[in-house]
């Protein structure tokens, strides 16, 4: 199958494609560079756009025979969108109702798009299931939620087929080592803890040691990038035989606060990891956990990584023979 991989330079993206082609499918990237990697992008045809050039994206679409498209650009810093949110609905907003409507010129009708847990806010469950109340904190969050409220309306108007996926946190690596997690600046926890192992960066700050938690410090579920791609190719033949525009959570359902991230790291690497105290950042719940029960029923999807250790362990081996 041909499937365009929008944002396929990326850290999700490029694992996405990797997955495609080890499983026969052909990937098309379509991805601006902003803070995608050529590097990490092998055996797949690229082409450099932006979805804000609407021109750009209907030369794609008849050029090439797509028969479905997965969606992973987006603008993504939590705090910065607090900042510049005209951005962020800007990028995210209308960069995918430009992808929609060369979509539908096109007749392709099955878009499997990367949704966030962003949108839930400030969560009032121990796991969250999709039927939890959406009231996004911060711009980011909001830009999220409008493109899902858009394919819902795509799906009545347009009979466009979709899958909105609200990943907890993206982490770990491509397994071999090969690709993995690099972002300019790195607000990610993980690559931010290897990073100080290996003595890197500005040191490590942990913000916020006051949350109503058991160690004080952020909980949060963190789900394999690999685990990712494999629900995003479930979501292909689950399109087949759904209709309408649908909602999955992709989490494990094991939270990990902080300072337990940061152990395991220690017991990975064999190394100190020195860290500061800092204040809490705006838009940061105290809690984030995913029940996964819909996406395992619905799609046969189950995570494989669930330990944060071995999570930790396949980013290690990323950041010990970095290229890009």
């Amino acid at each position: 199958m041909k499937i365009l991989v929008c944002g396929g330079a990326g850290y999700i993206g490029s694992h996405m494609v990797r997955y495609l082609i080890q499983r026969d499918h052909e990937p098309l990237v379509f991805d601006n560079f902003s803070t995608g990697h050529r590097e990490a992008v092998t055996a797949a045809q690229i082409i450099e756009g932006d979805l804000l050039d609407p021109l750009t994206l209907d030369a794609l679409f008849d050029a090439h025979k797509i028969e479905a498209v997965m969606h992973f650009c987006a603008r993504s810093l939590v705090s910065e969108s607090i900042h510049i949110p005209y951005d962020y609905y800007e990028n995210n907003v209308t960069g995918t109702l430009n992808l929609l409507k060369a979509m539908r010129k096109a007749n392709v009708d099955r878009l499997v798009f990367s949704s966030t847990a962003a949108v839930f806010g400030n969560p009032n469950t121990p796991l969250i299931d999709e039927s939890h109340p959406t009231q996004p904190i911060t711009p980011y969050g909001s830009s999220k939620l409008m493109v899902e409220h858009i394919l819902a309306d795509a799906a009545k108007a347009y009979g466009l087929r979709s899958v909105a996926f609200r990943y907890f946190n993206a982490a770990g690596a491509d397994p071999s080592g090969g690709i993995g997690e690099s972002h300019d600046p790195e607000t990610h926890l993980i690559p931010n803890v290897l990073r100080a192992a290996m003595g890197k960066g500005e040191g490590l700050k942990v913000y916020g040691d006051d949350y109503a938690t058991r160690d004080g410090t952020c909980v949060r579920d963190y789900v394999h990038v690999q685990d990712l791609a494999s629900a995003h190719l479930n979501a292909i033949d689950f399109m087949d035989s759904n209709i309408g525009a649908h909602c999955f959570n992709l989490g494990t359902a094991n939270g990990f606060t902080v300072l337990e991230v940061i152990d395991a790291a220690r017991r990975v690497t064999g190394m100190a990891i020195p860290f500061e105290r800092a204040p809490r950042r705006i838009g940061d719940p105290p809690i984030l956990v995913a029940s996964g029960i819909k996406a395992r029923d619905l799609m046969k999807w189950t995570p494989t990584f669930t330990d944060i250790a071995d999570i930790v362990d396949t980013a290690w081996r990323w950041h010990k023979r970095q290229r890009y």
